[in-house]
């Protein structure tokens, strides 16, 4: 063997793998929607979430992506350790279906056309031509991600070609009969090779491709082969555990040590196994027979499905050893601890799930925002120093969760590839300073409210009333902003701007009434520089609804997001027919209230 027959077998090697990870993130990136739907629906039926994982790592040809995506999903809780129990046993069982597709390397189609096709020699340029067809052509939605798998798929088979025909050199090597021989003589030699290599490659698939790619020299026998598969279930979950563990929660470092703990288990198993009944002499037949690709597949399956039958009874052992192993984390707990969790970078690699995530936690900033100004409008009428305690309290998980998606959005952000989940990306990028920022409104209104108080100045019960008008329109406001992002509604992101107009009408309106109550002695001077203050703070919560609505409207309508200030320039300067109507009906509504108070005190006097 030269250096050329080395080079054709480490680049078809290098093929391999790149079609191997091409074709398996393609997938992820079409599924991970339904993966996250089909995987929360797990009950405790340990036989159906194995068949769970069987289904959805031979879908997406990696036990290590299921096994990482369950680890989030338990960080996250919305499965428990338990539940994730069987769908650990499914993924390595699953994970075989890459071999059974190799095998197809020992198709005899002589004389069978259509057998022919089935040849990876076929396939290979098959697929490459369907895949490079469809994404120049672009025929739909998804077209791309779904020509990327057809392109992932050829690569790898013609990966396997190229490694093929480089180790055929190898038939008549002396150096590579001796170590089979010796591989044969010492299992335990074998095992460390098949975990070594499944590490290095972070691939139990590939390790057990590259091993089926060798069988071609006609050198590898069952007795030399069977020890390396079973090192290979060990080193591929020790790549798994690592990246379970690296900035998880105990729960999903435990997802990682369970599976450790399985093919521990399941190594033992099959060594055991095997040489119990080679000793029996029921394995003559199968000992010193040539592997080819099949044999090595049906080989790999058959040690998984019979560990999987006889050790899932058994998980919840692995389970309790788990909980010793791995202490949980002391940590403060928060009441919003759950939706901060479900931020686990595992989810990096299925944008369905991260972005969920945020979503979720979005909705809650929001919620505390919304919930710590209504808080404050309360100490406007009445100041209570533990209402505003706890106000300062939120404010703090506000500005904590904010930092935790800013920077999980930051780290998502290298593993976007198609442009609907830029949109979202920008959205939520642009959403989450504003609903921030609405908090800090609430946190400053708060604060002007303790001013009152220390001052001892009170607002006139006419200022009093006139803010409830206000404030009765913000609420409004806010309302339409949580139904604009959280269904991401259209009508309602167009209902926000004529309302924001409106309070910023009432905002200088209350000024006016204000300057005029001070002339007359009828409001304290004392106060004005906090109202004055307060009516700023209105108006900035009017803005920040403003964005969140443009945001949801950019992302929906692309074209306005190079001008999308012109957008509500055209809006104030008139001529929106529906802009005009809306501003006019909540205009209506809101001052009919604010000339029923001034009436109303008219007749007072």
């Amino acid at each position: 063997m030269d250096i050329f027959s080395v080079i054709s077998l480490l680049g078809g090697l290098a093929m391999f793998l790149y079609g191997m990870r091409l074709m398996g993130d393609s997938l992820k990136e079409n599924s991970s929607g339904a993966l996250k739907r089909v995987m929360g629906k797990v009950t405790d039926n340990a036989f159906k979430a194995f068949l769970l994982g069987v289904f959805v790592t031979a879908l997406i040809q990696s036990s290590t992506a299921t096994i990482v995506i369950t680890a989030g999903l338990v960080s996250a809780g919305i499965l428990t350790l338990r539940q994730s129990l069987g769908i650990l046993v499914g993924a390595n069982l699953g994970t075989t279906v890459t071999g059974q597709i190799i095998r197809l390397l020992d198709i005899n189609a002589s004389g069978n056309s259509f057998l022919r096709f089935l040849q990876p020699s076929t396939l290979a340029p098959i697929a490459l031509i369907i895949g490079i067809v469809l994404i120049m052509g672009s025929f739909f939605k998804n077209a791309k991600s779904v020509g990327n798998i057809a392109i992932g798929f050829g690569i790898l088979f013609s990966g396997l070609l190229n490694m093929t025909g480089a180790v055929n050199s190898l038939k008549d090597s002396g150096v590579f009969d001796q170590l089979f021989t010796h591989l044969g003589d010492s299992p335990f030699l074998g095992y460390l090779i098949g975990a070594a290599v499944a590490f290095i490659l972070q691939s139990s698939s590939a390790a057990v491709g590259i091993l089926q790619t060798f069988s071609a020299t006609g050198q590898l026998a069952f007795k030399s082969i069977y020890a390396v598969i079973v090192g290979i279930y060990l080193g591929d979950c020790v790549t798994t555990a690592i990246v379970c563990w690296i900035g998880a929660k105990a729960d999903a470092r435990r997802v990682g040590i369970v599976n450790i703990l399985y093919n521990l288990c399941k190594s033992v198993l099959v060594l055991a196994g095997v040489t119990l009944v080679h000793s029996l002499g029921l394995l003559d037949g199968l000992w010193d027979r040539t592997a080819n690709s099949g044999l090595i597949a049906n080989t790999n399956s058959i040690f998984n499905l019979a560990c999987a039958l006889i050790l899932l009874p058994t998980l919840q052992l692995d389970e309790r050893l788990s909980y010793k192993l791995v202490r949980d984390d002391p940590v403060k707990e928060s009441k919003f601890k759950s939706v901060i969790d479900a931020l686990n970078p595992v989810f990096y690699n299925t944008p369905a799930l991260a972005f969920q995530s945020c979503y979720h936690l979005l909705l809650a900033v929001f919620a505390a925002s919304r919930a710590n100004t209504e808080r404050a409008f309360r100490l406007l009428e009445k100041y209570d120093a533990a209402l505003h305690r706890e106000i300062m309290a939120d404010e703090d998980e506000i500005d904590r969760m904010t930092d935790q998606v800013s920077k999980y959005l930051v780290g998502f952000l290298p593993h976007l590839q198609m442009q609907d989940h830029v949109a979202i990306m920008d959205q939520y990028y642009k959403v989450t300073s504003e609903f921030e920022r609405l908090g800090d409104h609430a946190v400053n209104i708060a604060e002007h409210a303790a001013t009152l108080q220390k001052n001892n100045t009170i607002l006139s019960a006419a200022a009093r009333s006139e803010l409830a008008v206000l404030e009765s329109a913000i609420m409004n406001i806010l309302d339409e902003t949580e139904q604009t992002f959280r269904k991401r509604d259209v009508d309602a992101a167009r209902r926000i701007e004529p309302l924001v107009q409106v309070s910023a009408d009432l905002v200088n309106a209350l000024k006016r009434s204000h300057l005029k109550r001070m002339s007359t002695g009828e409001c304290n001077v004392y106060a004005d520089s906090t109202y004055t203050n307060l009516m700023v703070e209105f108006r900035r919560i009017g803005a920040v609804c403003s964005n969140v609505g443009i945001a949801t409207l950019v992302r929906v309508y692309p074209e306005l997001a190079d001008h999308e200030h012109l957008y509500f320039d055209k809006l104030h300067e008139g001529g929106d027919e529906t802009f005009d109507a809306a501003y006019e009906r909540a205009h209506q509504r809101y001052f009919s209230l604010l000339q029923g108070l001034s009436a109303a005190q008219t007749t007072e006097a």
